[in-house]
C-alpha cells in the first residue's frame, strides 16, 4: 500500500515515545511505501488536492532514524490511505487542513480520522454528546457563571477549549486568593470560551488515556500519574506513563462510544478518563502507543495497521 502521512516536520520527532514513528514503523515492516507531507504541503490547484510529499526510507538508528527522497507532487485519491497525525494545535491553518482534506475525501481519497469528523469533534465539548459518563461541567466565558460553578462544587479545574497537553489547565478552589484572575486571564476578560470541570481526586492514580482504534478498545489503559504537587497527568507537564488493565468502567464507556466514533470515521480516538468519568474524546492525533507496548508487550501500532488496511481496502 501507499502511504502519505500529514504529520509535523520529521525531525522533531522524539521517537522514544512518538506514536506516529511507530505507525511507520509497523508499516515499514509491512512493506508498505511511506510518504511524508507537512500541513502546509497541502495544495489545491487544477481542481485537485495534490500534497507535496517525500517518500520515506527507515533506518534502524535512534537519531539518523530517516532519509527523504525529492519532493514530488502526488494527487491524495492516488494514496491507499492518508493519515492526518497533524499534533495541534488546532488553530486556523489546522481547520483550513480538514477543509483541503475534505475536498480530497470527494475525489476519492480515503483520509483517516476522516476530516470532517475531526473538525466536528472538539475535543473537550465531545463530552456532552456522552453525559452519562462526566463529572459536572460547565463551558462559558462568563465570570459570574464560572463563580457560581466554583461556589457549587468548592474545587473544579478551568482549562481552555483549544488547549493541548496540559497548558493553561487550573486547579481553582473555592477561597483561592487567585480566582478572579484565573477567570479573567482564561476567558481574555470575557473573550474565551473556557471549560470548567468539578476537581476528580481520581487524579492521584493517574488520567488514563483509553485508545479506541476502528471502534474497539486497546487491552490496556496508559494512566498519567501526576508528579508529586501537580495536578496534571498530562506526559508534557512531567506526568508518569503507567500502563494498565482497563477497568470495568473503562471498557463500558469505551465499548459505549467506540461503534458509533468509528461509524463517524473516527479509526483513532483517545479517551481520557479519570476515576470513573469521561474527560476529554481526542480525535487530532491521539498518542501512547509507544507506552503501552513497552510495558505490556500489545503492539498497538499493529493493532492500528491492522484497521488502517481494513479501512483502506473496504468497498466504498
Amino acid at each position: 500500500m501507499k502511504l502519505g502521512f500529514v504529520v509535523d516536520p520529521l525531525h522533531t520527532f522524539k521517537v522514544y515515545k512518538d506514536s506516529t514513528y511507530a505507525m511507520l514503523v509497523e508499516a515499514d515492516a509491512r512493506g508498505h511505501e511511506l510518504y511524508a507531507m507537512r500541513q502546509e504541503d497541502l495544495v489545491w490547484k487544477r481542481g485537485k488536492v495534490f500534497g507535496v510529499a517525500r517518500q520515506v526510507t527507515l533506518r534502524n538508528h535512534p537519531v539518523d532514524w530517516y532519509s527523504l527522497d525529492p519532493e514530488v507532487e502526488i494527487p491524495l485519491h492516488e494514496f491507499d490511505a492518508v493519515v492526518m497525525r497533524k499534533d495541534p494545535p488546532f488553530d486556523i491553518e489546522y481547520v483550513t487542513s480538514t477543509w483541503m482534506l475534505e475536498v480530497a475525501v470527494r475525489q476519492g481519497a480515503r483520509v483517516f480520522n476522516d476530516p470532517r469528523a475531526i473538525r466536528d469533534h472538539s475535543e473537550k465539548l465531545a463530552i456532552a454528546e456522552f453525559g452519562a459518563f462526566t463529572a459536572p461541567t460547565l463551558v462559558s466565558r462568563l465570570a459570574t457563571q464560572i463563580d457560581a460553578f466554583i461556589d457549587e462544587h468548592s474545587d473544579v479545574v478551568l482549562k481552555p477549549l483549544d488547549g493541548h497537553g496540559g497548558q493553561s489547565v487550573f486547579r481553582v478552589r473555592e477561597d483561592d486568593p487567585n480566582r478572579n484572575v484565573i477567570i479573567e486571564t482564561l476567558t481574555q476578560l470575557g473573550a474565551r470560551s473556557v471549560m470548567a470541570q468539578r476537581y476528580l481526586p481520581e487524579i492521584a492514580d493517574g488520567d488514563k488515556r483509553v485508545l479506541l482504534i476502528g471502534g474497539k478498545p486497546v487491552p490496556h489503559s496508559l494512566a498519567r500519574v501526576p508528579r508529586p504537587g501537580e495536578s496534571r497527568g498530562n506526559l508534557a507537564a512531567g506526568g508518569t506513563g503507567i500502563a494498565r488493565p482497563l477497568t470495568e468502567r473503562d471498557r463500558e464507556i469505551a465499548e459505549t462510544l467506540g461503534p458509533e466514533l468509528a461509524r463517524r470515521g473516527l479509526l483513532l480516538v483517545g479517551l481520557d478518563v479519570i476515576g470513573s468519568c469521561l474527560t476529554e474524546v481526542n480525535v487530532t492525533s491521539p498518542t501512547c502507543f509507544r507506552e503501552i507496548t513497552e510495558q505490556t508487550g500489545f503492539n498497538v501500532a499493529g493493532m492500528f495497521m491492522d484497521a488502517l488496511e481494513a479501512a483502506a481496502r473496504a468497498p466504498r
